[in-house]
């Protein structure tokens, strides 16, 4: 018996409406994601379109969560930091001065990198290509940080799952199909 078999074996035990829900948690887990956890559901037997589409949707709603909180940590830090500025610049008066700097100026290599690429290629860059070196999530999650709007974030994010996704189950269905 083979390793696939014994793979498939073992997804045969988990009922079926579950499998695509396993399917979809496997995909919210950084650097498994729609294409790893699409190839795992392929593997163990389960329908390519059933694989991949809850691989999609496990993945997206990971992303979604993660944007949605850290556009919204981020937007309550510069709120916070706006109204320190404001009172501290006179004693109570409101006087706007220019936006500070993130706290400590140091940057990590990684981040340099990051806002590199990001002047690079923009979001659309970034977020189709980011796959390659970062998991979707930390991407996104970057993006969000600087500052890119939500639905922005959200649309190429998207838009690259879907699509890196595709592509791996065509691949990979497509080897099962030629194995089997």
């Amino acid at each position: 018996m083979s390793l696939v078999d014994t793979f498939q074996d073992l997804v045969a035990q988990v009922p079926d409406l579950v499998q695509p829900l396993v399917i979809a948690a496997a995909a919210a887990v950084p650097f498994i994601e729609g294409e790893g956890a699409a190839v795992i559901g392929i593997i163990g037997g389960i329908p390519p379109v059933i694989a991949a589409v809850a691989a999609i949707v496990g993945n997206f709603v990971c992303v979604a969560v993660l944007v949605l909180l850290t556009a919204r940590t981020r937007s309550a830090v510069v709120t916070h930091a706006r109204a320190r500025r404001l009172t501290a610049a006179g004693g109570g008066d409101i006087v706007e001065t220019s936006p500070a700097e993130p706290a400590g100026e140091r940057t990590t290599a990684r981040r340099a990198k990051f806002q590199r690429a990001l002047e690079r290629y923009g979001v659309p860059g970034v977020s189709l290509l980011g796959p390659l070196l970062l998991p979707t999530q930390f991407t996104a999650t970057m993006l969000a940080g600087a500052g890119v709007r939500t639905a922005r974030i959200l649309f190429w994010q998207g838009l690259a799952i879907v699509g890196w996704t595709t592509v791996l189950t065509f691949l990979v269905g497509g080897a099962m199909y030629a194995v089997h």
